[in-house]
């Protein structure tokens, strides 16, 4: 409570001692502010005078319209006499407003049904249109559930095509009125709203077209109070952002003196002004040993619309540079991957901003805003976050209003030109019925070709629309049946990447099918994986991938770059792995061997892609199916957890397991799952400390080829370790190269992976930072051992240990991303000596 007052203290002072800090140097050269119907100019408290439309030289107002004067005033503050006086149209009229600059403007809209004896203006249903945006469609306060005044800030593009003047036109419903309060039209910074901006989930930049038109959907303060147009120099307004916290108790605001913040180059006070980034929301002190949870933030939106996402970020927590790292979620999808504020400003206390999109399905009205600690045991645990905007983008429609009807679309387009349209669309309608005709004609008196045979698989429900169309990742204009930023790609053009699907491509054989190696017309190299139709994995495991993949990017997870559905085929295109799996690494392969420290790095990198499945989302996602074939490395050796064919979401938080039918991988499969059929994410644990055992010894996870006793490595391993003398069956490429303590602490590591019991395990965070540490010893002891005094190193191995070999059909021509179906209890033994089946 006291360091709550403290800073609310330390606001105060900063209010009092520096009230004009934001006023800024920008003054925009049109700032036409309009008091509509009124009889005199009124200004208001912030500095901004509204003159009459009568008397502003720059309006021009059609006719059809009625002075509505209140006769009782609404509210007491100076602000709200604007809300004292209205135009009423009864038929559609138009202001045209002329400016001086092109370029977006701030449109800001003030509605408010003042009292008359003439007309209700609650009951007004009427739409508002901004040089061909449509605004507002079928408005109405008594249906919208308004109880006051409602204001409306948008961005504009003004010139171009629309000439240097901004047409507002207001059109009221059969047998209503229209009606509005008060009008602004503001010019802005040039470099207002980027050309572009990154997709989430993670993709190419999209570009966002100069035409698209916003709406604000929010404009929030992190951390601190409500900003009015006095504390900003374009006049917006900033809300504290308490409302909106998901766990109040997760989030504790930070307050710094507003003239300590810096503008570096790229990013002006008319961004956002320093009482943004003078607040922010930091990370609470939960009183635990380790800190791992989320800041979240809510807002529900309208769904089936592109929303850009502005994050304002300014390191006002930090004593030294590069101390504070986090990480950035957006509707459950990784935005921002350890990101340090720091490396981008070298400054701290530094404004910093970045712009994001993101696609509001169908099915979700929200967007969910999360910031929390990385994957890093070495960096404090903290994340902050200054400042928040999210803006609706117009659709391809030139429509910020969903579900509009083809024939107002038709509408906008001025009479004069629809005599012309007229024309076009009938020569166009007679030249593709000719065309129609010459198609059926030689189609009659083409030879018909045989029939393909028709599969058992089922096209995915969701589809919509031609096969052939394409959506490219990122892609503004996005369709019904995209999923995320996926891309839906035509057979044809999959079959041109593949060179028609080439044997001499191919990477892998598997249960589900064959993956090719790929080159896709952009030029972006991929794998192609082609179900078969005659394997047991088929449909269920197709649509599992892709739902899951659409919704996940991480850098430790392999990316879905997009899928085909086209005649019969079930076609998933992934990003490509140069490395390929992480078993043909380890033996059978003749590649070189990795070096311990290599080995490390890999198991933490896919301990972090397992992480993010678990924890990283609203809903956690159990793998089910962890091996060192679904681990595959880049060129760089980097580990990205793959294949999510079996995936499950985990349970609730009011479950503690989910029932399902047994499915894995035989030698990964954890035995509590297979005994009890209830799946939580220690199952993952469980394979993930066998993966760990099989990098450490490279040799296959189960080898019926050796001794009985040696067949499984989790119950070899395990007899080792539990005696102290694991070193004695490590891979012989590691002997005199690996630390002692470095080993004990990768092989306690297994050891609990391992457990018997799912309670038993630790959580993928836990092994993370155990591995960490791992490395760490490794790395430490590098520097401080000598070629000379090696004693801390692992001597060489016996010469009883028997060599190891890799089983046959363990090898990397015999490996793929994906392998077998469900585990019985009949089936468990016929699988011993056919090491690539589940």
């Amino acid at each position: 409570m006291c360091h709550s007052n403290c800073l609310y203290f330390t606001w105060i002072l900063c209010v009092l001692y520096v009230p004009f800090i934001t006023s800024a140097s920008f003054i925009p050269k049109d700032s036409i502010l309009i008091n509509c119907g009124g009889s005199k100019a009124l200004k208001l408290d912030d500095g901004r005078v509204f003159e009459p439309d009568s008397w502003n030289q720059y309006v021009g107002l059609s006719p059809n319209s009625n002075i509505v004067v209140s006769g009782n005033k609404i509210g007491k503050s100076n602000d709200s006499i604007l809300y004292n006086s209205a135009w009423v149209f009864k038929e559609t009229s138009t202001y045209t407003i002329n400016t001086k600059q092109i370029g977006r403007h701030w449109l800001r809209l003030h509605f408010c049904p003042v009292e008359s004896p003439h007309y209700n203006l609650k009951s007004a249903v009427f739409s508002v249109v901004a040089n061909g945006i449509v605004l507002l469609h079928g408005f109405s306060f008594s249906k919208s559930g308004k109880q006051s005044c409602l204001f409306k800030e948008y961005a504009i593009e003004v010139g171009g095509s629309s000439s240097e003047k901004l047409v507002l036109t207001l059109s009221p419903f059969n047998g209503s009125i229209a009606f509005i309060n008060g009008i602004e039209v503001v010019s802005m910074p040039g470099a207002q709203f980027p050309p572009s901006a990154l997709p989430v989930p993670l993709g190419p930049a999209v570009e966002i077209p100069t035409h698209v038109a916003f709406e604000t959907a929010y404009r929030i303060n992190m951390g601190g109070p409500l900003l009015t147009p006095k504390n900003d120099s374009q006049w917006r307004i900033w809300e504290p952002d308490q409302s909106f916290l998901v766990n109040a108790a997760t989030a504790r605001n930070v307050v710094v003196n507003p003239s300590l913040v810096k503008y570096l180059d790229g990013v002006s006070v008319e961004i956002a002004p320093n009482w943004v980034y003078a607040t922010a929301q930091e990370m609470a002190d939960a009183n635990v040993t380790d800190q791992r949870f989320n800041i979240s933030w809510t807002f529900e939106v309208e769904p089936m619309f592109t929303y850009l996402i502005r994050m304002h970020f300014c390191d006002i927590v930090s004593a030294s540079l590069h101390n504070l790292v986090f990480n950035v979620y957006i509707n459950n999808q990784s935005a921002l991957d350890s990101f340090d504020i720091s490396s981008k400003t070298m400054e701290l206390s530094a404004a910093y901003f970045i712009d994001f999109v993101a696609n509001v399905s169908m099915v979700s009205n929200r967007i969910l805003v999360q910031v929390g600690p990385p994957d890093l045991s070495y960096f404090p645990t903290n994340a902050i976050l200054n400042g928040l905007e999210i803006m609706k983008m117009s659709n391809p429609s030139d429509s910020l209003v969903r579900n509009l009807r083809p024939d107002y679309i038709d509408s906008k387009t001025p009479k004069r030109k629809k005599w012309v349209l007229l024309a076009i669309t009938s020569s166009i309608g007679f030249a593709f019925l000719a065309l129609i005709s010459m198609a059926f004609y030689l189609y009659l008196c083409h030879p018909k070709k045989p029939r393909r045979q028709s599969s058992v698989w089922l096209p995915l429900a969701t589809h919509v629309g031609n096969s052939d169309s394409k959506v490219s990742i990122g892609s503004f204009a996005s369709t019904a049946h995209s999923r995320s930023l996926s891309r839906v790609l035509a057979f044809s053009e999959v079959r041109e990447a593949t060179k028609n699907f080439d044997e001499h491509l191919v990477l892998g054989v598997g249960g589900f099918g064959k993956v090719y190696k790929a080159v896709l017309e952009n030029g972006d190299v991929v794998a192609v994986k082609r179900g078969n139709p005659r394997s047991q994995q088929g449909f269920t495991e197709f649509r599992n991938e892709i739902e899951m993949l659409s919704k996940l990017r991480h850098r430790h997870l392999v990316s879905l770059i997009g899928y085909c559905e086209e005649l019969d085929e079930m076609i998933l295109v992934y990003e490509f792995m140069a490395g390929g799996p992480l078993r043909k690494h380890l033996y059978g392969s003749g590649l070189p061997p990795l070096t311990w420290k290599q080995r490390l790095q890999i198991c933490i990198g896919a301990a972090k892609g397992l992480h993010y499945l678990h924890t990283g989302a609203a809903e956690s996602i159990i793998h089910r199916d962890v091996k060192t074939t679904n681990i595959l490395l880049d060129e760089n050796l980097t580990a990205k957890v793959a294949d999510f064919g079996l995936s499950k979401l985990g349970p609730t938080l009011d479950q503690t397991h989910v029932s399902t039918a047994v499915k894995g991988s035989f030698g990964y499969l954890d035995p509590e799952y297979f005994r009890r059929q209830q799946l939580t994410e220690k199952s993952d644990v469980y394979s993930f400390g066998v993966v760990l055992m099989e990098v450490l010894c490279a040799r296959p996870a189960i080898n019926p080829s050796l001794p009985r006793e040696q067949v499984n490595i989790a119950e070899w391993a395990m007899y080792w370790q539990k005696r102290g003398q694991l070193e004695k069956i490590i891979d012989p490429h590691l002997v005199g190269s690996v630390n002692l303590e470095s080993l004990r602490k990768f092989g306690e590591t297994a050891e609990k992976c391992l457990a018997e019991y799912g309670t038993d395990r630790p959580t993928m965070g836990d092994i993370l930072w155990n591995l960490e540490y791992a490395l760490q010893l490794q790395e430490a002891s590098i520097q401080m051992v000598s070629a000379e005094n090696s004693a801390n190193y692992i001597p060489d191995i016996p010469e009883w240990v028997p060599q190891i070999e890799a089983a046959e059909g363990g090898g990397a021509d015999s490996v793929s991303y994906k392998e077998s179906d469900t585990i019985t209890s009949s089936g468990v033994f016929s699988q011993l000596g056919d090491p690539s089946g589940r």
